[in-house]
């Protein structure tokens, strides 16, 4: 598979899996979710990647370890800003951070996206603001965009943005390792949290058996990402796979018979078309 084919896998299996674990946080707290599907991704990962091969040498058990740590404060951060805060301002600002984080990173870096491409990247972010817009409760008064919100959610996207560049600095050669330590210490870092917030319980029945799914979705996006960002350019992975929320919004308006707003759909409407221009380019 291409570059851009992974991303696009990567984003569909993210996606998915924010649905099927959203789907279990409406059930419990979400923490509780992630201490199932976290750990259930670290078997699967230690598991391929002992069939995978690969040279398990220090820089990928640091740029590994970052990059888990990243992402464990960036779900932290996220979480708490969508509690205390309105999530049709949380949820966008915080995508576009996660898309542009990398771009910025991947340009700085010395990658050169062809005129076609750049287009597709501005492009995509317009859309992943507008796909990641939440409908405004009435009562959103109750939760405004403080300046401690605002901390966390600026927080919650450059963690989350810092977890492409982070794993995209780890060697080929070390193959699916980076993954696996990356994995363990988000595992070991949302343990410590949900046990500050008295969370440390698993959840049972239903919602078990989506955090399960989740794990194993969360997998396949991390392998997919991974194994793209060696194939093609760190700035135009990352905001393939930031497309993501897409997938989340067709799901829950095909199973959960939810209304999309006309943003939504005009960002899809973008998605598609970044998507052939990336490509293209």
């Amino acid at each position: 598979m291409t570059g851009p084919a992974l991303a696009l896998l990567a984003g569909v299996g993210y996606g998915v899996s924010d649905f099927v674990g959203g789907m279990a946080s409406r059930r419990v707290d979400a923490l509780r979710v992630v201490l199932v599907s976290y750990p259930v991704a670290l078997v699967l990962l230690t598991a391929l990647s002992t069939m995978v091969g690969g040279h398990v040498s220090p820089p990928a058990v640091l740029w590994g370890t970052l990059c888990g740590l990243s992402q464990a404060f960036g779900v932290w951060w996220f979480y708490a800003a969508l509690g205390a805060g309105p999530m049709s301002l949380v949820s966008p600002l915080t995508a576009v951070l996660v898309a542009g984080v990398p771009v910025v990173a991947g340009v700085t870096l010395g990658e050169r996206p062809s005129a076609l491409a750049y287009t597709g990247i501005g492009l995509a972010l317009v859309a992943v603001v507008l796909v990641s817009r939440e409908v405004r409760d009435e009562d959103s008064t109750a939760h405004r965009f403080t300046a401690k919100v605002a901390w966390l959610t600026l927080g919650a996207g450059l963690a989350f943005g810092l977890n492409f560049v982070l794993i995209d600095q780890s060697p080929p050669d070390a193959g699916l390792w980076p993954l696996v330590f990356a994995r363990l210490s988000a595992s070991l870092m949302v343990v410590a949290i949900a046990s500050t917030a008295g969370s440390l319980r698993a959840p049972t029945g239903v919602p078990l058996r989506l955090a399960l799914a989740a794990g194993v979705l969360d997998t396949v996006a991390n392998v997919s990402v991974l194994l793209a960002l060696h194939a093609s350019m760190l700035s135009l992975t990352s905001v393939l796979v930031s497309l993501y929320p897409a997938g989340t919004v067709l799901l829950a308006l095909t199973v959960l018979k939810e209304r999309i707003t006309r943003w939504q759909a005009a960002g899809m409407v973008l998605a598609v078309v970044a998507v052939g221009l990336i490509t293209a380019g």
